[in-house]
C-alpha cells in the first residue's frame, strides 16, 4: 500500500526498507511508525512509502497517552506549593523563615523532575489563577533547576540554583495582598511598590539563612543585560549567574501563567518572546539553552489551531522554530507558510 508521507497515521507499518534520495537509511522494514517517525521522514525530504495494508493493523498513537510518571509528580508539586504558602506566611509573621521547611518542600520535587523529562506536561499541569504567587514559585524553581542541569551544572549546585529560584519571589511576603491579588493592571505607584519586593527579598533571606548567592537571585532576577531592569540597573557583568538562570525562568513561568491582571499565553509563542528579549534583556546563555531544550518538549503534544481545528505537533520548523507541524485530520498544516492560522491553545 503506496501512501503519501502527509497522508501517514501513527501505528502504520513500513512494508520495507526506506532510503531517501541519497541512499540513507532511514527506516527499516517493519517499523511501526510513530510521530517521530513521520517526522523523520519529513525531515528526509521523502514524499511516498510502503505501509502494511491498515486492515490488518491496529493503529495506536503511543504519544496519546498520559505519562504515568505525571500522576506521581502531582503530589510533590501539590505539597511545594503548601511548602511555599507556609515560608510566606511565616515571614509576614516574623521576616524570616525555616530553612528545613524549604528543604522537606522542594526537595521531593526535585527528586522527581529526575526522572521526568517532558517540561511542558509538567507545566500543563499548573492551571487556573488561584494562588498565582506559590504556584509562579514553584515553578520558577522547578525551571531553574531543569535550566541549571541543561546549562552543565552538577547536581548539587543546579539545586541550589532551583532553591534560589523557588524562593525569588519571598519578598512580596511585605507587600499588600491588595496589590499582589489587584484583578486590574497595577498603577505606576503601584508598580514601584512592587519593586520593592526584590529588596526585601534579599532582606528575608539574609536573615533567614547564610546563603548570599541565594538572596543576590532574589535582589537581581529583574536586573537586565542592557542596565534597564530594577531595583539597582546593573549591567550583564554585574548580574550574579544564578540571577541570569532564574530571570529566564521567571519571565517564562510569568508569561505562560494565569495571574489576576492577565490570562497566560500559550507556552510556544512565549518561547519566541524569550528569543527576543535574549538580544538586549535577558542573558542570552541560559535564554538560548531554555529555547534549545524546551523545543523538543513539544512534538505530539496536541493542539487547538485559531481554525477551530486540532492537531498534533509533529515537527519543529528549522525555517521558523515557533511555527512547527501540525497533523490534523485532514492533513498536514506547516504554520511555518500558513501564517494566518496559529496554535491557540497546548493540551496536556
Amino acid at each position: 500500500m503506496r501512501v503519501y508521507v502527509t497522508d501517514l497515521i501513527p501505528g502504520d507499518q513500513t512494508q520495507r526498507e526506506i532510503f531517501n534520495s541519497n541512499g540513507v537509511h532511514v527506516l527499516q522494514k517493519g517499523t511501526i511508525l510513530r510521530l517521530e517517525e513521520i517526522s523523520k521522514l519529513l525531515q528526509h525530504s521523502i514524499d511516498y512509502i510502503d505501509i502494511e495494508p491498515r486492515d490488518i493493523l491496529l493503529s495506536v498513537d503511543p504519544s496519546s497517552e498520559t505519562p504515568e510518571s505525571l500522576s506521581k509528580v502531582k503530589p510533590h508539586f501539590d505539597q511545594a506549593i503548601d511548602g511555599i504558602a507556609s515560608v510566606f506566611t511565616e515571614a509576614i509573621k516574623t521576616g524570616k523563615f525555616n530553612e528545613e521547611v524549604v528543604h522537606d518542600s522542594f526537595q521531593p520535587v526535585v527528586g522527581s523532575l529526575m526522572e521526568q523529562k517532558d517540561v511542558v506536561s509538567l507545566l500543563l499541569l499548573f492551571n487556573g489563577k488561584d494562588d498565582y504567587t506559590y504556584k509562579h514559585s514553584m515553578q520558577v524553581g522547578m525551571l531553574s533547576y531543569y535550566l541549571a542541569t541543561w546549562m552543565g551544572y552538577g547536581s548539587k549546585e543546579s539545586y541550589e540554583i532551583g532553591k534560589a529560584g523557588y524562593l525569588h519571589d519571598i519578598g512580596k511576603s511585605r507587600i499588600p495582598e491588595e496589590i499582589i491579588n489587584k484583578p486590574d493592571k497595577l498603577t505606576t505607584e503601584e508598580f514601584e511598590v512592587i519593586k520593592r519586593h526584590t529588596s526585601y527579598g534579599y532582606e528575608i533571606i539574609r536573615e533567614s539563612i547564610d546563603d548570599e548567592q541565594t538572596a543576590l537571585v532574589a535582589l537581581q532576577h529583574h536586573e537586565r543585560d542592557d542596565a534597564s531592569g530594577y531595583p539597582h540597573r546593573l549591567p550583564e557583568e554585574k548580574i550574579h549567574p544564578y540571577a541570569h538562570i532564574a530571570a529566564v525562568a521567571d519571565v517564562y513561568s510569568a508569561m505562560t501563567t494565569n495571574r489576576a491582571y492577565q490570562s497566560k499565553q500559550q507556552l510556544l509563542h512565549v518561547l519566541r518572546e524569550l528569543y527576543s528579549l535574549s538580544f538586549g534583556k535577558l542573558n542570552a546563555k541560559p535564554t538560548h539553552a531554555f529555547i534549545q531544550h524546551m523545543l523538543p518538549n513539544f512534538i505530539g503534544k496536541k493542539v487547538v489551531l485559531t481554525s477551530g481545528e486540532s492537531g498534533t505537533i509533529v515537527m519543529n520548523n528549522h525555517s521558523d522554530f515557533f511555527r512547527p507541524l501540525v497533523q490534523t485530520p485532514l492533513g498536514f498544516i506547516d504554520l511555518s507558510k500558513e501564517r494566518e492560522s496559529a496554535i491557540q491553545e497546548i493540551l496536556i
